[in-house]
C-alpha cells in the first residue's frame, strides 16, 4: 500500500471534517455496501438526475458562524510524555480531520496511555477528541474527568461542518514521517469502521451523496474530484464513479460521485457527553495553563486533548488555527446530498444548509467577515442555479 501517495492525496480534499461498542473486523460493516442498513436513515438519491436545488440567497441566511482548526503542519500529535510522575498522552492537531479522525486517534492514544496503567484517568478538553478518548478509556473500565474551559455547545468541535473526510490533516506529504503515516491510516480505518455502528439517530450519523464538480475534465491526478484514493482504501469511498454527461445535473462541466458518512456535531457531541455522564464520568470547569499544574492533578495518567489549546500549555510551536467561517441556510429537508466545487463545498443537515470553504491559516479571528460571506454565496448560487433536469 502507498502510504505516501495516500496522505498526499488527501490533503488536496477541500471538505472536512468524529457510543460505545467496539469495532469490528467485518466486511459487512466496513463496506456499506454490504450492509446498507449500518446508519440510518440512508437517504440516498437513486439518480443524480432527481437532484433538488439547493436555494442560495441572502434573506435565506440564518447565521454565520467561525471557528479556528487546530493545525500542525506536520500531522496531529499522538504521543506519550512524561511530565514529572504524570503520564500525558497527547492527542490534538487535527487540522480539518478532527471529527473525521477522532475515534481512531481516541484508540491510537488509549492504546498508548492505558496499558499497564492503574488508578483514574484525565482528560484536558472537551471536545469531540476529549470526548471520544474519555468514552474510549470508560470503555476499558477507567474512572475519567475531564478538565476543560469550555463545554459544548462552545466548542470549537461543534463549528465543525461534520463531513467524514481527513482532510487538511498535514502540508507536505515530503515532511510526513513514516510513523505518522501509520498512525493517520490506523486512525482512518478504525473511526470509517466506527461510526458505521453509530446507528442510534440521537448521534446524527448518517450516510449521504457527495458530489464533486470540475470546469475541466477529470484526470488521474484530481481535476476538480477528489482526489483519487489508492486501491486498498478504495472502500472509504463506495460507489465512487464519474458521472456520465447525461447523468450530471450541475451545469457547470463535470461530475463525480460516491456515498460517505456525515456526522451533526450538535447532536454527536450532546450524545456523547451524555454517554460519558451516565457511564460515570465527572466534568470540572478549569482551564489549566502550565504542565506543572498538569503534573499536580491527581490523575497520573492524563490525556491532553486541548487542541489549540496545547500551544500555549505544551509550548507547541508548530500548532496554528486555520479559520473557517460557515454560513446557513434556512433547512431544505429534500436536499440529501452534499456538494464540493472548487473552494466551495455544501452539506445538507437538520440545523440548515452548510455553505463552506475558508481555510485561512494563522489567523485567530473569530469575528464574522461579510464580505466572505457574499462572496461565498455567490459562489454556492452559481452552482446551484446552474443544475437542470437531466
Amino acid at each position: 500500500m502507498d502510504r505516501r501517495r495516500f496522505l498526499r492525496t488527501a490533503n488536496l480534499a477541500a471538505m472536512s471534517a468524529a457510543l460505545s461498542g467496539c469495532a469490528r473486523k467485518n466486511s459487512a460493516i466496513f463496506n456499506p455496501a454490504m450492509n446498507p442498513a449500518a446508519l440510518a436513515p440512508l437517504n440516498l438519491p437513486e439518480n443524480a438526475c432527481h437532484l433538488p436545488p439547493v436555494h442560495v440567497s441572502e434573506n435565506r441566511v440564518i447565521r454565520t458562524v467561525v471557528g479556528l482548526r487546530p493545525h500542525r503542519p506536520s500531522g496531529f500529535r499522538v504521543e506519550r510524555e512524561q511530565v514529572g510522575d504524570t503520564v500525558v498522552v497527547h492527542n490534538y492537531g487535527h487540522g480539518g480531520g478532527g471529527i473525521t479522525l477522532s475515534w481512531g486517534t481516541a484508540k491510537l492514544a488509549t492504546d498508548l496511555g492505558l496499558k499497564g496503567h492503574t488508578g483514574a484517568v484525565a482528560v484536558l478538553g472537551c471536545g469531540v477528541i476529549g470526548l471520544t478518548t474519555a468514552r474510549m478509556a470508560q470503555d476499558a473500565g477507567y474512572s475519567v474527568t475531564i478538565y476543560t474551559k469550555a463545554m459544548p455547545p462552545d466548542t470549537t468541535s461543534n463549528i465543525a461542518g461534520g463531513q467524514w473526510y481527513p482532510a487538511m490533516v498535514y502540508d507536505d506529504a515530503n515532511k510526513v514521517s513514516e510513523s505518522f503515516t501509520d498512525q493517520f491510516l490506523v486512525a482512518a480505518k478504525y473511526a470509517y469502521e466506527r461510526y458505521q455502528i453509530t446507528t442510534d439517530p440521537r448521534y446524527g450519523v448518517r450516510w449521504m451523496r457527495n458530489y464533486s464538480i470540475s470546469r475541466t475534465p477529470f484526470t488521474s491526478h484530481g481535476g476538480g474530484e477528489r482526489p483519487r484514493i489508492v486501491s486498498g482504501l478504495d472502500p472509504l469511498l463506495p460507489e465512487r464513479r464519474l458521472l456520465k454527461q447525461g447523468e450530471n445535473p450541475f451545469g457547470i462541466g463535470y461530475a463525480s460521485q460516491y456515498d460517505g458518512m456525515i456526522m451533526e456535531p450538535p447532536m454527536l457531541l450532546n450524545a456523547l457527553i451524555t454517554d460519558f455522564r451516565i457511564a460515570g464520568g465527572k466534568v470540572v470547569g478549569r482551564e489549566l495553563k502550565s504542565p506543572a499544574e498538569v503534573q499536580a492533578l491527581p490523575e497520573k495518567l492524563v490525556f491532553n486533548c486541548t487542541g489549540l489549546g496545547a500551544k500555549a500549555l505544551f509550548d507547541d510551536k508548530e500548532l496554528i488555527p486555520v479559520r473557517g467561517q460557515l454560513t446557513f441556510l434556512l433547512p431544505q429537508p429534500e436536499v440529501t446530498y452534499a456538494a464540493l466545487f472548487e473552494d466551495i463545498y455544501m452539506f445538507s443537515r437538520h440545523d440548515g444548509i452548510l455553505l463552506g470553504g475558508t481555510h485561512q491559516a494563522g489567523d485567530w479571528s473569530l469575528e464574522v467577515d461579510p464580505a466572505t460571506v457574499k462572496e461565498k454565496l455567490a459562489a454556492h448560487a452559481e452552482l446551484f442555479n446552474s443544475m437542470k433536469a437531466c
